[in-house]
């Protein structure tokens, strides 16, 4: 099976560097849902190397700021989903950045 974030349509890039690459979800929970993947495929965050794992970190505010700059959120849930017991559906480390706006849910 190919890796949806392996080979990623430039049209969905929102920013890159050396290590991580920061892509629009697919399939958002909300607009302007972003994904923070590193470069490197591998599929959970413990193998990540230290670098990798201060990227993906760091790239969280370039990431907020992106979101808030083009959707204008009320605040965000950040984190990621690690195994298929907790609902990992691609294999590939990503982290989650989903804006979140006043209402949009009954209980987010």
């Amino acid at each position: 099976m190919i890796c949806p974030f392996c080979s990623v349509d430039e049209s969905r890039i929102a920013f890159s560097n050396e290590l991580v690459i920061a892509i629009w979800d697919g399939f958002p929970v909300s607009p302007g849902h972003l994904l923070i993947v590193p470069r490197r495929h591998t599929p959970f965050w413990a193998n990540l190397s230290s670098s990798e794992k201060a990227a993906t970190w760091s790239a969280i505010d370039q990431g907020q700021a992106t979101i808030s700059e083009r959707f204008r959120p009320d605040g965000f849930n950040v984190g990621f989903n690690e195994s298929s017991a907790a609902d990992q559906t691609v294999f590939h480390f990503h982290l989650h950045i989903i804006p979140r706006y006043e209402g949009d849910a009954a209980d987010p």
